[in-house]
This record gives structure tokens, C-alpha cells and sequence, in this order.
């Protein structure tokens, strides 16, 4: 019989005489558990009993609370969160609500995503994750770990949904578990996790499977002392090469089986000439930057910020380890309704400018001296840089063209016979007469309309044909917007979103406030790590297969992924669907193999391999998820519904398919219960309050103050979203200042997202991965107040700052030096907003409060948990 402990957490005396309920809390010493459950007794009228439940590890949290009226449980619930702050909320929360006929009341439970947390933190942070187990569970995006790859793919490259799958496709449809992978090919790596040097076959280039064209992996099985091999993901049995040839040791192992691409998950091959277009070696890649130089962009001060960074920023373009130099080219434009090309071969005193005025059909007018080494030519440049501000100052013309801008840069590109990327910096709807030109279809009455969809659509097929033609020529496009108004993102993001590009926004651009985000964007963008021209494409072992794609991309055929451009940041998510049986002793393989052109113009081919595990019982695919990357896809799937259906279509199919998983989990995998307990799996204790997150996303479920150009937006940067990215996207981190420790090198502990977290006399920072928040409580001490601000009132903070000032005390550098270290974990830089406890700015910053109800209707946590149980009650009966 197990040892139970009972004790009173909370003497009754120490609630106010307004309380009209007392708890007493168990902790009850278990064997296994099956998951987190609530139970939700439907009684009569009061007096009630309820009783509620957690498991935690081995440990069932318990709960009775009597209930003799329910005329004030709003009172109620508001002072035990007031007088027992930390301890009611630590593990679990209470809310009431009445049902229709008002006869029954539910008690309902938080699971905390913030003990989940640092839970992995505690159990996963001290042991390097070795990946040589099949189907292994990495830790947490959350949590620091390092990697040590002995045969599967880190993943830093690759994330799965599942890391034991069905057996069979009538399992995988019985438990609405999506199979993916959100890959990230060329993911930057810690120092000690570095990629080896690429492996180099010579002429004859790298070995493959003769039927599935697989590269050679540690899945592959050498047989016949080593002269044939046996595909590990179709079977065929394929010859050796002489040259490729080694002998077996008693293990049946080569004896050189540590070469890269027999021992590790994630390599390098350097491509042969058969690799490359027109079996002809690639050209080093160029830089194009076209700047616009009308009216606003002038007068905003973004055409002398950037030409002034440029100066400098030139010196650091991406090169290979060895070289001294970069080998990309560059080149200028600049335009308003007509473009500007500009001569600055090294040759020249002055640069010499080009003007094209018939956009109708755009042409590059010079050859020698448009694309040119930055090091022969940095006299020529920089007078140019120098010049654009000046000649453009007095400029009137309002209006700009876009399509043609592009057509440029292809035109230079292909007349280059390269590949390479454009910087587009651009400010308005382009509405002058060219090829491309925009109106105005901003209609806020389509939204929750069937006709909805149709501002995610870009307006006019050019750019999407203009796309393609940039895949062709490996020109991939970065666009940076700087809009006082609409001006059309849906349309204008066709191309950086069909060439791999990344998209930038910078609404109402104040060169004050806005120029360290933009400048710091600006120079990730250009120095990051790069291919170019790339073909990716995903194998897998014999029973599934890869069927939809999202990211930034083009498929012109249903199997290779076609990327003019990828970067360090960039992922492509995968979804897989059975097409035949699956094995428990085998498992299942995939490869991912990205073939593409690097900085210096040299082809490569990388490669990354994962075998994940297969199973019969439908408990052990729900003990091998993983919730991040699980939302990652579901956000990336609804975000690109949305292109075909309403948006709460689109709400309706995401929770009704959540309530599917977690039925079947209940109906297979649960032990025997009530059927008003909520039980959820353990490892997706924590879907419900993340997918309430994607649902009152603003995409999905937007506010009134907010704008189709920000949701067509935030629509393409969550498409190529890695897992930890998304992660505090969807879940923002809010870290409580005033617990700082300047001892420790530790953050302090987040705290959840939801209002009832908030102390006036604290300090908290918020960030999302794309802003950072710091709040300010009304009664924040006056000695906190003097080590951020160097002030000694509320009064006195200036809530327009973005940048804390330099303070000579400990507090300061270490809060500075905290946030330095969490933009550097993120693509883009965090502008810095200063938020007094009720100001105008404080409703922005309760939108990512994301467990409280929101004012565009999404609802709270403790809601959302109810309507799911609902659900799910439903799909049972």
C-alpha cells in the first residue's frame, strides 16, 4: 500500500473572512503515472466536493476543496492569488465557472510551462546528448546542452515531432500525431560541435546507392569483405568503387569506419562538376544592393544610414576560413520611378551613373565595372556612397517602382553568369507605371469574412513568375521595408519567400529610435553564412515518405526543394505520411541532402541523417513527442491554410485536431478513470497552453489595431522559424529583474506569462525573439530604480528610451550584459521598449501576456483547458 502524507498547506485562519473555501493539499508517494489529469465532478448544487490532481515524475499532487457557495468565487480566486501569490500558483491555479443551467461548477487546473522547464534544465543541462541512440528525445530548446554527434543528425539541424512513429498508417490516422521534421541544414554550431573539413572523392565524387541515389551514411551495411554495400533505405545492394574500398574487422566494420560519413549524423562532400549547372563550375556569388531614393526614404534619413554603414560593412562580407579576402562581388542601384546603375570600376576617379528610364523593359546598361571586388574598387565605392545622399537630397518624387528592381538584379546576375543575393531597401507601394505596379486593397471589412484569405494572396502573378526566374538564376532576394503606410507585404514577400530571402519590416522608421535595429539586421544579413543555389532534397527508408514542405522555397517538382538562397537561420519543414508498413527492429531513416554553391563558389553537398524508432503501441509514440517542434508545425501548417481557408476554419481544424491526440491518448493509453478527468500524455502536458498561444496568434485571431501588412508579415517569418525561435515566439520568456543575481552567471527563473505575475514593485523583462519589453511597476524601490534608469522616481522614467543608459554600478552592466546575450541568441535584433505600469504602451505589452484572455477574444489559459476537456468529453462520447 503506497505511503500517503497528508498536511495542511494553508491554515484556514490564514485567509481573510471573504474566502469561502478551504484546501488541503496530499502528496501521495506513486509507481508510474500515467499523465497530468484534472478531475471535474460534476455535483449538485452546494454544498460541493471536488477533487483535483497533478502528476509530477512520481508524484500525484492532490486536492479537496469544499465549496458551500458559489456567489463569490471570483472574490475568492483573487485573494488566495493575492495572499498566497507564489505558493497557490507555483503548481497549480483555480478558476470557477458556472455551466448553461448554472447547476454545476468545474474546478480546473495550470499545468506551468515554467517547471517543465527548468525541470529539463535540472535533468538534461549537465550531460553532453550524445546522438548514437536511435530515436533518442533531445532536450528542450530551453535548455543548454551540448551535442556530441556519433551517428544521427544534432538537432541544432534536426527537430522531430515524433521520435518513435506508427508502425502503420491506420495508426498514425487513429492518433492525429503529425509526422514532420523541422530541419535547419545549415545551422550555426557552438565552436566544439563544428562540422570536419568536407570530405573530397576527387573526380569521381561521393558514393551512392545505385536505386535511391541515398549518399553513404552510417546506415549503410557493407557486406562481402566489404566489396558491396546494402542500402539502409531501400535494400539495394550496390558495388564498392575500387578507389572507395577497405576491408572488414571481425565486427563486420570497415576499418576506417571513423571517416566522416560512416561515423557521424551531419557532414560535408565537396560536389563534383557533374553537380553543377551545365556541368560547368559555378562563379563566385555577388551582392547587389538597390536603395530607394525617393521622397520618404530620404526624408525618413535611410539612404544616408545605409550608405554610410555600407562603407565599413563592405569589409566584412562572408569569406572562407582561409581566404583573405571575400571573393563576392558587389553592385549598386538606386531608384525611384526610374533606376539608377552605377560604373565603379577601380579603374575610374569617379563613379559614373547610368539612369534607365524605360522600365517597361528593364536592362542592365554596362557590363565591366557594375559587379566589382570590393578591395580593388574601395575608392570608387566610397565616393559613391558618399555622393547618393547628396544627389538625391532635394528629390520630390514620391512615387516607385519595385518589379523592376528585381528584374535588374536578376539581369546583372545572369549577365554575370553567378549567383547571388539582392538588398532591396525599399519604402512605399510601388504605384508609378511599371511592370509589377500595386494598388491599394487594404479592406479591414474582409476580415473574418470567407474573402479573408485573399489579402494573404499576393495580388498580382508578376512577382510570383518573377520568383521563379530568380530560383533559375540562384538569385535570392532580402527585402528591408520602411512603410508610413500599406503597402502591400502579401505581394511584395513573393520573392524573398520563393528565394529563400528573409523579409524585414520597420514600421514608421525613426532614425533615432530605429537605426541600431536596423543597422544591426542589416549586418547579419550580410555577413551570415550562405548558400546559394541550392537543391534540397529529403530520402527515407522504405514505408514513409516526405509529402509537404513549408519555408521559404520553390517546388517545381514534388520532391526537390528549390532554394536560391540558404542561410544559417533558414528551416525547411517536412511532413511524412506512410506508404507501406513499418518495422520495430529496423526503424525508420531519413536523410536530408542540400546541394549548393558557397561564398567562395565552391559546390558542396551536405548532408544530415536521423533513424528515429517505430512502434505497435500507440503509448510509446506518445512517450517519444516533442511539444516545440510539434507546435512549430502546426503553426507553420495553419499559417499557410490561411492562403485557402478562413481563418476560423483554420482555429476550428487546429484545436479539433488537438482534442483528437489527446482523446486517443486517453481512450489507448490512460488508465481507467472518470470521465470528468482531463489527462494529458507527459511529454505534451504543455500543448494546450501552446496551442492557445498559435490560435489567439495575430494571424490567426487578429485585434483590431492590427494591420494586414503585420500579419502577412509575421505570416512569413514563423514559415521559416526554427523550434526555439517559435518556441518564445509563441510563448514569450518573462524574466523578474528584481531577482537578479549578480553572483550568478544564471538568469533568474521566468516567471508565466499572465498578468496575475506582475508585482508593482518589480521589474520585468519580455521578450518574444522579435521585441523586447521592459515593464516598470509603480512601485518599483527606489534603489532598483537608481541601478537601471540612474533615477530615484517612477515619474522620471523617460518611456520613449530604447537603449538602457551605461551606469556605473554592478546592477547595471549585468542587466545590459543580459540582454546583449539574448539578442545574440536571435536572427533579428530586439528594439528595447520601456513600458511604465499604466501607460498607453502597457496594452501592447499585455498582448504577450499569452495565458490571460486577450481583447481580440482569444481566450485564457484556464479557459482554453476547459473548452479542450469539453472536446474531448465530446470525441469520447
Amino acid at each position: 500500500m503506497a505511503k500517503v502524507q497528508v498536511h495542511l498547506r494553508w491554515p484556514l485562519q490564514a485567509f481573510s473572512s471573504r474566502v469561502i473555501a478551504f484546501l488541503f493539499f496530499f502528496s501521495l508517494v506513486a509507481g508510474d503515472t500515467d499523465g497530468h489529469f484534472v478531475d471535474m465532478i460534476d455535483t449538485p448544487p452546494p454544498p460541493h466536493i471536488y477533487v483535483v490532481y497533478l502528476n509530477s515524475g512520481n508524484t500525484v499532487y492532490c486536492g479537496v476543496s469544499v465549496v458551500y457557495t458559489s456567489d463569490h468565487v471570483a472574490d475568492w480566486e483573487k485573494q488566495i492569488t493575492a495572499q498566497h501569490h507564489e505558493r497557490v500558483s507555483y503548481r497549480i491555479s483555480f478558476a470557477w465557472e458556472e455551466n448553461q443551467n448554472s447547476k454545476y461548477s468545474f474546478c480546473r487546473m495550470r499545468i506551468t510551462i515554467i517547471q517543465v522547464i527548468e525541470d529539463d534544465k535540472a535533468n538534461k543541462s549537465g550531460e553532453p546528448f550524445s546522438t548514437g541512440v536511435r530515436g533518442q528525445v533531445p532536450p528542450l530548446v530551453t535548455t543548454n546542452f551540448l551535442v556530441r554527434d556519433q551517428g544521427n543528425a544534432s538537432p541544432r539541424y534536426i527537430r522531430c515531432t515524433a521520435y518513435n512513429i506508427p508502425c502503420t498508417s491506420d495508426m498514425a490516422k487513429q492518433s492525429q500525431v503529425p509526422l514532420a521534421a523541422v530541419i535547419k541544414p545549415l545551422a550555426t554550431l557552438p565552436p566544439d560541435e563544428a562540422l570536419s573539413y568536407p570530405v573530397d572523392h576527387g573526380e569521381r565524387g561521393p558514393i551512392r546507392c545505385n536505386r535511391c541515389k541515398a549518399y553513404m551514411c552510417p546506415y549503410m551495411q557493407f557486406i562481402e569483405g566489404g566489396r558491396r554495400f546494402q542500402c539502409g533505405f531501400c535494400s539495394c545492394v550496390t558495388e564498392v568503387p575500387p578507389y572507395y574500398f577497405q576491408h572488414l574487422d571481425h565486427t563486420g566494420k570497415r576499418v576506417d569506419c571513423d571517416r566522416p560519413e560512416l561515423s557521424l549524423g551531419s557532414y560535408e562532400f565537396l560536389a563534383t562538376v557533374e553537380y553543377c549547372k551545365n556541368n560547368k563550375l559555378p562563379q563566385p556569388p555577388a551582392y547587389i544592393f538597390l536603395i530607394d531614393v525617393s521622397y520618404s526614404a530620404m526624408k525618413s534619413g535611410l539612404v544616408s544610414i545605409v550608405c554610410e554603414e555600407l562603407k565599413t560593412l563592405l569589409d566584412y562580407l562572408p569569406r572562407e576560413t582561409n581566404e583573405g579576402e571575400s571573393s563576392i562581388r558587389v553592385g549598386f542601384v538606386t531608384y525611384n520611378k526610374v533606376l539608377h546603375f552605377y560604373n565603379v570600376k577601380s579603374s575610374l576617379a569617379q563613379p559614373q551613373m547610368m539612369v534607365v528610364s524605360d522600365v517597361a523593359d528593364m536592362f542592365v546598361p554596362l557590363l565591366d565595372g557594375f559587379l566589382v571586388n570590393v578591395g580593388e574598387s574601395r575608392a570608387v565605392i566610397n565616393s559613391l556612397l558618399d555622393q547618393i545622399p547628396e544627389m538625391f537630397a532635394d528629390t520630390r518624387e514620391t512615387e516607385t517602382v519595385f518589379g523592376p528592381v528585381i528584374q535588374a538584379g536578376l539581369e546583372a546576375l545572369k549577365a554575370a553568369d553567378c549567383a547571388g543575393k539582392l538588398f532591396v531597401f525599399h519604402s512605399s507601394l510601388p504605384i508609378a507605371e511599371a511592370p509589377g505596379k500595386l494598388k491599394n486593397r487594404e479592406d479591414k471589412k474582409l476580415i473574418g469574412t470567407d474573402k479573408e484569405k485573399s489579402l494573404f494572396q499576393p495580388q498580382v502573378t508578376f512577382y510570383g513568375n518573377l520568383a521563379k526566374e530568380c530560383v533559375a538564376q540562384g538569385c535570392c532576394m532580402d527585402l528591408f521595408l520602411f512603410p508610413n503606410q500599406y503597402v502591400d507585404v502579401a505581394t511584395l514577400g513573393i520573392v524573398p519567400s520563393f528565394t529563400g530571402g528573409s523579409l524585414y519590416k520597420y514600421t514608421y522608421f525613426q532614425a533615432t529610435t530605429d537605426r541600431e535595429c536596423f543597422l544591426h539586421d542589416l549586418r547579419r544579413a550580410v555577413q551570415k553564412h550562405m548558400g546559394f543555389d541550392a537543391v534540397m532534397r529529403v530520402r527515407t527508408s522504405t514505408g514513409i515518405r516526405a509529402m509537404d514542405f513549408y519555408g521559404s522555397f520553390y517546388m517545381s517538382n514534388t520532391t526537390d526543394v528549390e532554394l536560391a538562397g540558404l542561410d544559417c537561420d533558414k528551416t525547411i519543414t517536412v511532413e511524412f505520411r506512410h506508404d507501406d508498413k513499418l518495422s520495430e527492429e529496423t526503424g525508420a531513416l531519413i536523410q536530408c541532402a542540400v546541394l549548393y554553391t558557397s561564398c567562395s563558389g565552391q559546390r558542396r553537398l551536405r548532408v544530415h541523417n536521423l533513424a528515429v524508432n517505430c512502434c505497435t503501441q500507440l503509448a510509446d509514440l506518445y512517450r517519444n513527442c516533442e511539444t516545440d517542434t510539434l507546435i512549430n508545425f502546426f503553426a507553420k501548417h495553419a499559417y499557410h491554410s490561411v492562403l485557402s481557408n478562413p481563418t476560423k476554419n483554420v482555429r476550428d481544424g487546429l484545436t479539433n485536431q488537438c482534442a483528437q491526440i489527446l482523446a486517443c491518448y486517453r481512450k489507448n493509453c490512460a488508465s481507467p478513470s472518470s470521465a470528468g478527468q482531463l489527462i494529458l500524455p507527459e511529454c505534451m502536458k504543455l500543448l494546450p497552453v501552446y496551442l492557445n498561444c498559435v490560435l489567439k496568434s495575430d494571424v490567426l485571431h487578429p485585434g483590431a489595431d492590427v494591420s494586414l501588412d503585420e500579419r502577412a508579415y509575421l505570416r512569413q517569418l514563423v514559415s521559416c522559424m526554427d523550434v526555439a525561435e517559435s518556441h518564445v515566439f509563441f510563448y514569450p520568456r518573462l524574466l523578474p529583474l528584481q531577482k537578479l543575481d549578480l553572483e550568478s552567471e544564471a538568469l533568474p527563473v521566468a516567471v508565466r506569462d499572465s498578468e496575475e505575475r506582475l508585482s508593482k514593485g518589480g521589474v520585468y523583462l519580455l521578450e518574444n525573439g522579435l521585441q523586447l519589453f521592459l515593464w516598470v511597476g509603480a512601485n518599483t524601490q527606489q534603489e532598483l530604480l537608481q541601478n537601471i534608469f540612474g533615477i530615484s522616481s517612477f515619474g522620471q522614467i523617460d518611456p520613449n528610451m530604447t537603449t538602457l543608459p551605461v551606469l556605473n554600478n554592478p546592477y547595471s552592466k549585468k542587466l545590459r550584459d543580459m540582454i546583449k546575450s539574448i539578442r545574440d541568441q536571435r536572427s533579428r535584433y530586439m528594439k528595447l521598449l520601456v513600458v511604465k505600469q499604466e501607460d498607453k504602451l502597457e496594452l501592447i505589452f499585455r498582448h504577450f501576456l499569452v495565458e490571460d484572455k486577450n481583447n481580440s477574444g482569444g481566450a485564457s489559459y484556464v479557459d482554453f483547458l476547459c473548452h479542450m476537456h469539453k472536446e474531448i468529453r465530446q470525441l469520447l462520447s
